[in-house]
């Protein structure tokens, strides 16, 4: 089994940050408040948000400001204010950033005062950084003001301990859904890279409420639809690199690319259902971590804002400005309500379903074994099913977890089938009560069907 990555473990937001802190070069960036959005070369920002407390636990903000070395070789020049407000309205008070050593977890800092940290309210706020060589600035989120973080509160909260994950007890799944040979014929899968470097298969999936997979099959141009176990191939113009994708209930297909030669910043690129062009909308931060259907259209956690944000609304794209005023932190689900999510040191999830500034009803889960990449948490009726990667230094395994007012309902674990590459986070998708698994083995990709126990 290969060794998970240190991207795959801490996904999201944390790895993204640990990118920038790190040094790696990233190809754009939010803009200064107001969100005119531009790109500002030579100037990168990173910050992983607690957007769950406990009551009485402090709270520190960290920023990474990468910006360009000093003349004198020590680290950037840099500096910045967060604007940060009890609740979420009213003015902001401005705060200044500390600057230290700790460059992993961001150099720059500041401490919330208590009266806004343990707020019955929580607290919004957003950071304005800047390169003080230069005069560069950005803003994060790049909505500043309009749209600031949120921080809300754990007050009452279901608290789930998996204790160390024995590894090696799977389960099998109930049916393959998908069985594709690699190649290029109608039913296969594309397949591209090498032993040395790496394969790369199809990138991303999605399972419609009647069980019929689409396979995003980017290597070969095209997505697959497989009904009944008979496939049909649409083709559409994207460019072939690593991307996530969803399919709309009105057929719409919606492919995120990352940047590439000929685009310097993520892209959204949306389909009609025979695979013709409908339009193409830039993402309004430098980069991505997961995209999904809200209410109202394809929605995306952009980084480093680490917000949910539109990219279109009843089908019309929005501009980036647009989006960068749309954000929230948590995803919008259909009932009008969000579901916030956030991952704290090696082993723990914090999860809120969220109506309007209430949280009516959060888990904390916690675990002996490290708990990595957060692949997916959907609401099932009146459950919340969540899909995380438990890993230790020379294996991993996806753990499921179903939970509701009680505690867990359900739980087994998967084996990951990461033979090839694919989207980090577009490997599980929720449709029904049955839980898809996309996954690769050097014969070929698959997608797996795991059914999940029904309420009664």
């Amino acid at each position: 089994m290969r060794r998970p990555s240190f991207r795959s473990l801490v996904g999201g937001a944390a790895g993204i940050a640990a990118g920038v802190i790190a040094g790696i070069g990233l190809t754009s960036l939010s803009a200064a408040s107001p969100p005119a959005l531009g790109f500002h070369i030579g100037l990168e920002a990173g910050h992983v948000p607690p957007v769950l407390t406990l009551p009485g636990e402090p709270v520190r903000l960290r920023y990474a400001i990468v910006c360009r070395p000093r003349d004198d070789g020590e680290p950037c020049d840099g500096s910045g204010e967060v604007y940060v407000r009890e609740g979420q309205g009213g003015s902001f008070q401005q705060l200044a950033l500390t600057r230290d050593a700790d460059s992993y977890a961001g150099r720059y800092f500041v401490d919330l005062p208590p009266s806004i940290a343990g707020s019955e309210r929580g607290f919004s706020y957003y950071a304005v950084l800047r390169d003080d060589s230069t005069g560069a600035t950005v803003t994060v989120p790049s909505g500043g003001a309009a749209a600031p973080q949120r921080s809300l509160p754990l007050r009452q909260m279901m608290g789930i301990d998996l204790g160390v994950h024995s590894f090696g007890q799977t389960q099998k799944p109930d049916a393959r859904a998908v069985d594709a040979q690699w190649g290029s014929d109608v039913g296969q899968a594309g397949l591209a890279g090498s032993r040395e470097l790496g394969f790369v298969g199809p990138s991303a999936f999605d399972v419609d409420a009647g069980g019929r997979v689409t396979l995003l099959d980017q290597v070969n141009r095209r997505v697959e639809r497989w009904t009944r176990g008979r496939a049909e191939a649409t083709p559409v113009a994207v460019s072939g690199g690593l991307a996530d994708f969803v399919a709309e209930p009105d057929g719409t297909l919606d492919v995120l690319e990352p940047p590439d030669r000929l685009t310097s910043a993520p892209v959204l690129r949306s389909f009609r259902p025979d695979g013709s062009a409908r339009w193409t909308q830039q993402l309004a931060d430098r980069t991505w971590a997961k995209l999904d259907v809200g209410p109202e259209g394809p929605v995306v956690q952009q980084q480093p804002s680490e917000q949910w944000r539109p990219v279109a609304e009843h089908g019309l794209a929005l501009g980036r400005a647009a989006q960068a005023v749309r954000g929230r932190t948590g995803r919008p689900l259909a009932n009008g309500r969000d579901v916030v999510v956030e991952r704290r040191g090696r082993a723990e999830i914090r999860i809120a379903e969220v109506a309007g500034n209430a949280v009516v009803r959060s888990w904390r889960i916690v675990g002996t074994t490290p708990l990595g990449e957060v692949q997916l948490v959907e609401p099932l009726g009146s459950r919340i099913v969540l899909v995380a990667k438990a890993y230790t230094e020379d294996r991993s395994e996806d753990v499921v977890v179903v939970l509701d007012r009680t505690g867990i309902a359900q739980s087994f674990s998967v084996d990951p089938h990461e033979w090839a590459e694919a989207a980090a986070l577009a490997r599980f998708r929720l449709a029904g009560s049955s839980l898809y698994q996309l996954g690769s083995a050097p014969s070929g990709a698959f997608v797996d069907r795991f059914d999940l126990e029904v309420e009664r």
